[in-house]
């Protein structure tokens, strides 16, 4: 008998790769759903469960899965999961955290310089048939101007490496990478030297009740004036209302979000309608090379359980010897 893999939610157009890969060996049960009431009904006997957005999973949903071997999300964080509860009832946990290393990077540092040379400040003049450069003014020089990035793992040291070929001086905070651990530019600071030395504060850790809100009033208050924050990590990691309040105090010079609190962002809403903010829709991600590996990266880690293997990218190693699919 094959096995039954739910899929919560997607944003591709078609299954194709999915049915593919589990061809033979599971049947595909795809939903487009957004809470854990809405998928419960068919998960409840399912041997594996692909994950986009619905959530969140938490101890009381994985207690109704009692068959579930492992929970595959399609990205890379895991914060909508309950990753202890998931240990503790033998399933495993993974994600896909490669597939769209150099599309983040890319898109924070066009974010970046979007915010330095004021592109969509001036785009939006010209369509409103303005054509001027004073209104932009004071611009600074990218070059020789200091990039602090919150977080050094893979994504912060590419965007490292493609702010150094701009003449930038980067400066990073993270307690888990030691300085030189890493071939990438970048010196090691403490998190309060990184907010007021840096031209531009690039935010890129993981989601974690430490990290949640960790852009708040007193972090703006050590920011330089002129300062720019980009953030293409997780919208939580800013409290919204004091960047508002950063933004309406003139604390800082601007921003650029990829990622918001809440996602999507309101009609209306405090962020939207001002000249020196830009806001994208969680776009920083996407490639077609990227969507590919989106795509082809969580039914593979189901078909490797089901197969018998050990995943290859477990977020809750914890699990090995004592799981639900014997590995």
């Amino acid at each position: 008998m094959e096995a039954k893999v739910v899929l919560t939610d997607y944003v591709w157009e078609s299954l194709d790769v999915e049915r593919q890969i589990l061809q033979g060996l599971a049947t595909l049960v795809p939903l487009q759903t957004k809470k854990p009431q809405d998928f419960l009904a068919q998960a409840a006997d399912c041997d594996a469960l692909l994950n986009t957005y619905a959530g969140p999973i938490t101890a009381e949903t994985i207690a109704l899965m009692p068959k579930c071997k492992i929970i595959a999300r399609y990205g890379i964080g895991v914060d909508t999961i309950d990753l202890p509860a998931a240990t503790a009832a033998g399933i495993i946990v993974t994600n896909n955290p490669s597939y769209c290393i150099e599309e983040v990077a890319e898109d924070a540092m066009a974010l970046l310089l979007a915010c330095a040379r004021k592109v969509v400040f001036f785009d939006r003049m010209v369509q409103n048939e303005r054509w001027e450069v004073p209104p932009g003014k004071p611009i600074f020089r990218v070059a020789g101007s200091t990039l602090g990035l919150l977080g050094f793992g893979n994504i912060a040291r590419q965007v490292a490496i493609r702010a150094a070929a701009f003449g930038m001086r980067v400066l990073f905070s993270d307690p888990f990478i030691a300085q030189g651990q890493f071939d990438a530019p970048g010196l090691k600071v403490s998190f309060e030297e990184m907010l007021a030395e840096s031209d531009f504060v690039s935010l890129h850790p993981p989601l974690t009740a430490q990290t949640r809100q960790m852009i708040n009033d007193a972090a703006f208050a050590r920011m330089k004036r002129t300062a720019y924050l980009i953030n293409c990590a997780r919208g939580p990691v800013v409290d919204t209302d004091a960047l508002v309040r950063a933004l309406d105090a003139k604390t800082i010079a601007g921003c650029a979000l990829d990622t918001t609190d809440p996602e999507p962002l309101p009609i209306p809403h405090a962020l939207r309608g001002r000249e020196n903010v830009i806001i994208n829709p969680h776009a920083a991600w996407y490639s077609e090379k990227a969507m590919a590996g989106l795509q082809a990266g969580a039914p593979n880690e189901v078909r490797r359980v089901l197969s018998g293997e050990w995943p290859i990218n477990v977020v809750n190693p914890a699990v090995r010897g004592k799981n639900r699919a014997g590995l």
